[in-house]
């Protein structure tokens, strides 16, 4: 369970287990290495590389290496 706040303010929280913060997001490669699997048993599909959290209040899209604990990229929407 992590917790991190926006850069709009807003407090982002995983501690809900059903939550509309963090994404799960494969890269093909990922995916592709888990539908080779032998096993097709959902919980030994592995969790992505790299967590992806959205702010419901701005949509900033933080992505997350919580194995070395920071936020690694940044995206925020642009306006056209």
């Amino acid at each position: 369970m992590a917790r991190m706040t926006c850069k709009c303010g807003e407090i982002l929280s995983n501690v809900l287990v059903r939550n509309n913060v963090q994404l799960r997001v494969y890269t093909d490669k990922e995916w592709d290495d888990i539908i080779q699997l032998d096993s097709l048993d959902p919980l030994a599909i592995p969790f992505p590389k790299y967590d992806v959290w959205r702010c419901e209040k701005c949509e900033r899209i933080y992505v997350c290496d919580w194995e070395y604990g920071k936020v690694i990229k940044t995206f925020i929407i642009e306006e056209d």
